[in-house]
């Protein structure tokens, strides 16, 4: 697993695309942080991130399937997939190498924002006044989004040796799964159902832990939904076998 790790990394950050995504995704949230009127601090006068946490899973919804999406479908086009399973290592180990690899990087894009935390309680008055529980909560809801959507972006780039269709397919499991399940839901035709629908969905999890609230329930939620893409994926590596 360290292995494939380690061969995922290095070919990312070789490669300009990983400049680009890093860079328009920083540049995105801090126009959104401080330059839209709609949204920016400087606008509002309050030390607060909320505008930063509601819609950065929508740039992650395209961000994360753009680093994803060569992991499987290229190795597919170069047909160097084979030979990766001819080396030493396990179905599940090839995945979570890859998976790890794709979190990392998501991680590495993501830290930079840190410093906006900062910069903000620095200018509050009086200093440090900024939710400090909520915005760490926001940012844990924020990682495991992003894990979730690494997983799914893992999953779409194992169906198929396209990358253009590995983006899309990911980016639309991602809406999906995010807030898909919550417009579904509130067609008028669930009854007492709908609210079952809508706690499937991403959003509902990710909005209680945006209030600083770290349930349990909405851990496992994140992790049973990573648990079962990877799942997918090995069952689509593994049907090659059959």
């Amino acid at each position: 697993m360290i292995q494939v790790f380690k061969k995922e990394i290095h070919s990312f950050l070789n490669s300009l695309i990983a400049y680009i995504i890093i860079s328009v995704f920083l540049t995105v949230m801090g126009l959104i942080l401080w330059v839209f009127p709609e949204s920016s601090i400087l606008e509002y006068g309050y030390a607060d991130m909320g505008s930063l946490f509601s819609l950065a899973p929508y740039i992650f919804m395209f961000i994360i399937p753009a680093i994803t999406m060569r992991m499987f479908a290229e190795e597919k086009k170069l047909g160097t997939l084979e030979l990766l399973f001819t080396k030493p290592l396990s179905d599940i180990a090839i995945i979570l190498g890859k998976y790890f690899a794709g979190l990392t990087i998501v991680l590495f894009t993501l830290a930079p924002t840190l410093i906006y935390y900062f910069t903000v309680r620095y200018i509050g008055n009086p200093m440090g006044n900024i939710d400090t529980a909520g915005t760490f909560g926001s940012y844990i809801g924020l990682i495991l989004l992003g894990s979730v959507f690494t997983a799914i972006g893992i999953f779409a780039s194992s169906l198929s040796e396209n990358q253009v269709v590995a983006f899309i397919v990911a980016v639309f499991i991602s809406f999906l799964i995010y807030s898909g399940l919550r417009s579904i839901a509130s067609i008028d035709i669930w009854d007492s159902y709908s609210n079952a629908i809508d706690k499937l969905g991403i959003i509902y999890h990710y909005n209680a832990m945006s209030r600083g609230l770290i349930d349990s329930r909405n851990v496992v939620y994140f992790l049973s939904v990573i648990t079962l893409f990877l799942l997918l994926t090995r069952l689509k590596i593994g049907s090659r076998k059959w």
